[in-house]
């Protein structure tokens, strides 16, 4: 009976095995079907709130090992009272682990990031790198638990970008279902970072897949709910930030602060990103001038750091319990512009120096201190038709920092999610609505698509210049031993007058090739010989048309309209 019941064990085992083979085998060759898919999404969604959920409980231990502080929310409050060669030190040590993380597991010593995400997206058919990303993640945890003034979000964002990349490797997918599965992962790292889900759907939709397409919806907000659930199942079901009293707000008379508050919010916005954008520039410049190591940047940033750490902790960390003093109004107008201004040139240091960590955090505390600046000012100037002072924290906080993520419509939900006041919906709106129309046009419509822009990926401009950027010249070429391969002799007289194209070119030097024979008097070539090799010793490895490259172009273009709108 024993031997029976083992044979029947195996038996079923055996063919669980072989339809669990067989089942992967379909998958990975014809690809998810849509119920497939979502049940993809679903495990994905609760990996990366896991991954995020560990990595906001492995910075609060590191902060309770530095610092020695028994409440991580009030880390400010505890660092303050240390003695200030440590407040001095600890970043330093942090800077300097992460310079050498960076140093030996990236190619250019630069953690991952938001940005990296969104290009992954673009041009690479959802996928990211993988190696460098857990080295970013490494480098971003030990910045924000030692010291460094920075946020949590970027860095999780991006390890989920990297658990989806590697589960699209595996399945080997093709574009639209790698950025589908890239949307779910950011959608449920968000989530579980904020403990909001619908905040967390429309983020990932609106700054990563930068298209709300039907057929993303379903699955992505799959994976958000998925990452809620873990954040929830390990804080409960609290928000964020809790506002001290119920907001008030008389609509109609203080309008027009809010507008104001808005253009002023832009202006911050603006502020900030250019500052970090400016200490890159000066650090790299230092670098080169110096011969500093790359591993040696962050080190100078830390001891920089720890330099305003000892007279202005509030710039340590993630920076949340100044954020709750900001929206509680716990903050005198001085300490709160003095504080705005200390953080953001924390923040440029840390990013400018390439320690790790995000920008949204960063940017929702400048926001508060601004919003809350601002409503000191109106309340004190308009008593009587003035509401409190936090309410314009709050609508500051949601100002900034959709002007610096581009993202008006999921930070306006990020607001209320955080707080659970829904009842202030149109101030911030209003507020929000003017800063990002602002903050956009001082940089490349977003921080991060400025970051893009500075490396050459031209996503800012949308899809008509990036794409072209993505097609690569052999993929429209023309071998020597096709039957429509142009005579050979007409092409080496187009080299020897110079009119080649390198076979390593992108679409964009085709057309910009193309565009120059236009302008000559003779009518130009409609098709060009292309070359590998030196001018001299150039060698005609294929020829391209002008027709072939815009065919491809056209058809690039249309597959990426039927996405968006599918």
């Amino acid at each position: 009976m024993a031997d029976g019941r083992r044979n029947l064990v195996a038996t079923f085992w055996a063919a669980g095995g072989g339809a669990l083979r067989a089942w992967w085998h379909l998958m990975r060759t014809r690809g998810p079907n849509q119920m497939q898919f979502w049940v993809i999404a679903l495990g994905i969604g609760f990996a990366a709130g896991g991954a995020t959920l560990l990595f906001r409980k492995a910075i609060a231990f590191l902060q309770r090992l530095a610092y020695g502080v028994e409440d991580v929310h009030r880390v400010h409050t505890f660092a303050g009272e240390l003695p200030w060669y440590l407040i001095l030190c600890i970043p330093i040590l942090g800077g300097l682990i992460v310079g050498l993380i960076l140093h030996f597991f990236t190619p250019d010593g630069r953690a991952r990031s938001v940005a990296d995400v969104i290009e992954g997206a673009a041009v690479n058919n959802g996928r990211v790198e993988g190696k460098a990303g857990v080295a970013s993640a490494l480098a971003s945890l030990l910045t924000l638990g030692l010291g460094g003034s920075s946020g949590r979000e970027g860095p999780a964002v991006h390890m989920a970008a990297v658990m989806s990349s590697w589960v699209l490797t595996r399945l080997r997918a093709d574009g639209l279902t790698g950025r589908d599965l890239l949307g779910c992962a950011v959608a449920a790292a968000v989530s579980a970072s904020f403990n909001a889900p619908i905040s967390g759907a429309l983020f990932a939709m609106e700054v990563v897949l930068r298209h709300f397409a039907i057929h993303a919806f379903a699955p992505i907000t799959i994976a958000s709910v998925a990452g809620a659930v873990l954040a929830r199942w390990e804080f409960g079901d609290v928000t964020e930030f809790v506002l001290p009293t119920a907001s008030l707000l008389q609509f109609y008379e203080e309008l027009p602060a809010f507008l104001l508050l808005g253009a002023v919010c832009g202006v911050v916005a603006g502020a900030l990103m250019r500052s970090v954008f400016l200490a890159d520039k000066v650090a790299a410049r230092v670098q080169a001038r110096t011969g500093m190591p790359r591993w040696l940047r962050p080190t100078v940033a830390g001891a920089l750091l720890g330099v305003i750490a000892i007279f202005f902790p509030h710039v340590i960390g993630v920076g949340y319990e100044t954020t709750v003093r900001a929206l509680s109004g716990d903050l005198d107008l001085k300490a709160a512009i003095l504080f705005a201004v200390v953080k953001a040139v924390a923040v440029a240091i840390t990013l400018g120096g390439r320690m790790g960590g995000g920008i949204f955090s960063p940017s929702m505390m400048m926001g508060a201190l601004t919003g809350l600046a601002f409503g000191l000012i109106a309340t004190s100037v308009f008593p009587e038709i003035s509401g409190s002072p936090t309410l314009y924290a709050l609508a500051g906080l949601g100002g900034v920092a959709a002007a610096v993520l581009g993202a008006p419509i999921s930070t306006t939900l990020i607001v209320f999610e955080l707080t659970g006041d829904w009842a202030v919906a149109l101030n911030v709106m209003v507020t929000v609505s003017i800063s990002t129309a602002i903050g956009s046009k001082l940089v490349d419509r977003s921080f991060f698509l400025t970051q893009l822009e500075k490396r050459g990926v031209h996503l800012a401009r949308g899809p008509q210049e990036y794409l072209m950027d993505m097609i690569p010249l052999r993929a429209v070429m023309q071998l020597p031993e096709e039957a429509c391969f142009p005579a050979m002799a007409g092409l080496e007289a187009l080299r020897e007058e110079g009119r080649v194209i390198d076979v390593n070119a992108r679409l964009e030097a085709v057309f910009a090739a193309f565009e120059a024979e236009g302008t000559r008097e003779d009518g130009g070539a409609t098709v060009l010989p292309v070359i590998t090799g030196a001018a001299q010793e150039a060698k005609i490895v294929g020829s391209v048309r002008y027709v072939d490259a815009l065919r491809a172009y056209s058809q690039a273009l249309a597959a990426t309209a039927a996405e968006e709108h599918s």
